[in-house]
């Protein structure tokens, strides 16, 4: 019999609940268009209005307010289309950004290059405020928007969002939008006590199907005539028929994805790092000095390359990620390391390990075990004892 294998890799997908597998297949029975007015419409507007509420609920705002989306990189680049302002006022004309962003934000804006800038971050993957101020005060002028996401995808680190937009209303015209694509479920995340513009989330990090995801603005935002334009759903933000068995998986999973579990997550994250730090006494664990989501560990031993260990790691039963990205078989350095001032030897090492909702002690135990083990291996070719 083949032993079970350790999935560690939440943060780059984690599997469907259950619950919300049989709510999918349920809404995939629902004849009805939801912009049908008979009865088999009316039941899957009502289907489509209670994951509204549920997504809503999750993150602190009105359901109307939500609007459902392929994913995060759509909701992403649609509040970063330029079009996002309150109502009454002029859209932004420069774009702030954190340095450690993700793609969908760091490259997903329509924003001209001599309009955008990027914020430093500190050696922990803080943002620096003091640089996002003097960036606000040069552009006092202008209307602005800021996107800093709430919690990185390689590190953890969470962003400080409350003096990020205290900031902000400093300024006076400045929106901010925050990718909180990793945070939804791991941690609180409440955008109307933070006073947030905009959030986007993708449900596939939470235990929602892969392909659904939402914006969500505050009262008062407006995206001007909509991102997708067609029939007028999504109060004509974002036409075409909605993806209704999608939608009906997220608002489950924003149901069931509950932060007070991250004691838990915390619990077995902190145990694999303290075995690693036994085995390994040079391990450097990223973002460390900063609070982290409770369920990421992002680390590296010199000397280990990443690509080697992720394949031995896979053979041994267990599935991670590294902190640096593959284009065409060549490894190169994270951007986010690099903007956290890691040296490229060091970066080339990184691996990640993701927990999420069926992770257990035993997949951390097998992961923490495979760890330990290529450290000894590396250790015993270096020629020194760990």
């Amino acid at each position: 019999m083949t032993s079970p294998r350790a999935y560690l890799d939440h943060n780059a997908t984690s599997p469907v609940r259950p619950e919300v597998a049989a709510a999918v297949v349920r809404a995939l029975t629902l004849p009805g268009n939801p912009s049908s007015v008979h009865a088999e419409g009316r039941a899957a507007r009502a289907a489509l209005e209670t994951a509204r509420e549920a997504v809503a609920r999750r993150v602190g705002a009105g359901p109307g307010r939500v609007v459902f989306t392929s994913g995060g990189t759509e909701a992403a680049n649609a509040v970063l289309s330029g079009a996002l302002a309150r109502a009454g006022q002029s859209a932004p004309t420069r774009l702030v950004l954190g340095a450690t962003e993700h793609p969908c934000v760091s490259a997903g804006h329509r924003f001209p290059a001599e309009a955008v800038d990027r914020v430093p971050m500190d050696g922990a993957g803080l943002i620096d405020l003091g640089a996002l101020e003097t960036l606000l005060r040069r552009h006092a002028a202008a209307d602005v928007l800021i996107s800093i996401h709430a919690a990185n995808n390689e590190t953890g680190v969470i962003q400080p969002l409350a003096a990020i937009v205290a900031l902000a209303r400093a300024h006076g015209r400045a929106l901010v939008h925050t990718d909180a694509v990793q945070a939804i479920g791991k941690i609180p995340l409440d955008m109307s006590a933070l006073g947030l513009d905009a959030l986007s989330l993708s449900g596939h990090k939470f235990g929602a199907p892969k392909g659904i995801g939402a914006l969500v603005l505050a009262q008062g935002v407006t995206l001007g005539a909509g991102f997708l334009r067609g029939g007028g759903q999504e109060a004509r933000l974002r036409g075409g028929t909605e993806n209704l068995p999608g939608i009906v998986g997220l608002g489950v999973a924003a149901d069931l994805a509950d932060p007070a579990s991250a004691d838990r997550l915390a619990d077995l994250r902190d145990g694999i790092e303290a075995g690693l730090r036994a085995c390994a006494p040079d391990l450097v664990v990223f973002g460390a000095g900063a609070p982290r989501l409770p369920n990421t560990l992002c680390f590296a031993v010199p000397g280990l390359d990443a690509p080697t260990a992720l394949m031995t790691l896979d053979l041994a039963g267990v599935a991670i990620s590294s902190g640096s990205a593959c284009a065409s078989g060549k490894v190169a350095r994270s951007p986010v390391l690099a903007a956290m001032g890691v040296t490229p030897a060091l970066a080339a090492g990184a691996l990640r390990v993701s927990l999420g909702w069926n992770s257990t002690e035993s997949d951390a135990a097998r992961c923490r075990a495979a760890c330990e083990r290529l450290v000894e291996t590396l250790y015993r070719r270096q020629g020194h004892a760990a």
